[in-house]
């Protein structure tokens, strides 16, 4: 007898260490390149593989969404111990992910729904643990899928650049801005809206910007309920929790969820990078 309901996503999203090989969640990794090698986010490049990498590299490595092959071959396997699947993938404004995973579904003849998160990490994360909660309640999966959908508008997120250099490296900042930015200790604060990097704010000092994304949380927490608070970081864990810390002495009562961004975030964030993001339920 089939199983009802595999759960697919991308390396973007961050995966509790207790996830692996369980609760029917597939993962499918991005690439990252640095000239004539290429790494899987996640199987053969580590984080902390890639920091040391970025800092003794001159370019900056290339990410890029997985072939449309492992998909299908993905698909093709599942089909035979699943009923469908529910995929859930990066923004499809930053990958082109979500619609190779669409169309590797259809190739596979698999019935598959596949959402857009408008958003990347441990979001992703958030809408699978939902979406196997709503399993709970017997509905159909593109009922299920249809609720996650929903969910998606509910996430807000800021992101506090690691690495100027980084961002520069890649073609994000042009060589004045990267001189600018050094120069006057500007950090940017970045969020994801609408399926896309902005620029929310460019802030003098990392205290300053942190605090402006502490401002933005107590603003959420006067309009809504926020229900769950998840804290990212690039390879700056003691930061991380000391911001942990500043929220948890407002805040008792909000869970908080501390872990890594992926390879293929640090790649354009860089080492250094913390991320704040909450669900305004």
């Amino acid at each position: 007898m089939k199983k009802k309901i595999a759960w697919i996503t991308d390396s973007t999203a961050y995966i509790p260490e207790d996830w692996e090989g369980k609760h029917d969640v597939h993962v499918v990794p991005l690439s990252i390149s640095f000239e004539t090698e290429t790494f899987e986010d996640g199987i053969d490049l580590l984080p902390d593989q890639l920091y040391e990498r970025l800092q003794k590299s001159e370019t900056a490595p290339k990410t890029s969404q997985p072939s449309i092959g492992k998909f299908v071959q993905l698909y093709e396997k599942l089909k035979e111990e699943y009923e469908c699947a529910i995929a859930v993938h990066i923004s499809s404004k930053l990958s082109g992910t979500l619609n190779t995973s669409k169309q590797a579904a259809e190739i596979a003849n698999f019935p598959v729904e596949v959402i857009d998160s408008k958003i990347l990490s441990y979001p992703l994360t958030l809408l699978i643990k939902k979406g196997m909660k709503l399993t709970e309640d017997n509905l159909d999966f593109q009922k299920i899928a249809s609720l996650l959908r929903d969910e998606v508008e509910k996430f807000e997120n800021y992101f506090l650049v690691g690495s100027l250099e980084q961002l520069y490296k890649g073609g994000r900042l042009t060589g004045v801005q990267y001189f600018l930015g050094n120069l006057l200790q500007i950090r940017p604060i970045i969020h994801v809206k609408d399926g896309l990097f902005e620029v929310y704010e460019k802030v003098r000092s990392e205290g300053k910007a942190i605090k402006r994304m502490l401002e933005q949380l107590d603003e959420a927490k006067k309009a809504n309920k926020v229900s769950n608070i998840q804290i990212l970081h690039g390879n700056v864990l003691d930061k991380a929790l000391a911001l942990k810390a500043k929220i948890q002495e407002k805040y008792h009562d909000i869970p908080i969820m501390i872990g890594p961004i992926s390879s293929t975030i640090a790649v354009h964030a860089g080492e250094g990078t913390l991320a704040i993001a909450w669900i305004n339920d």
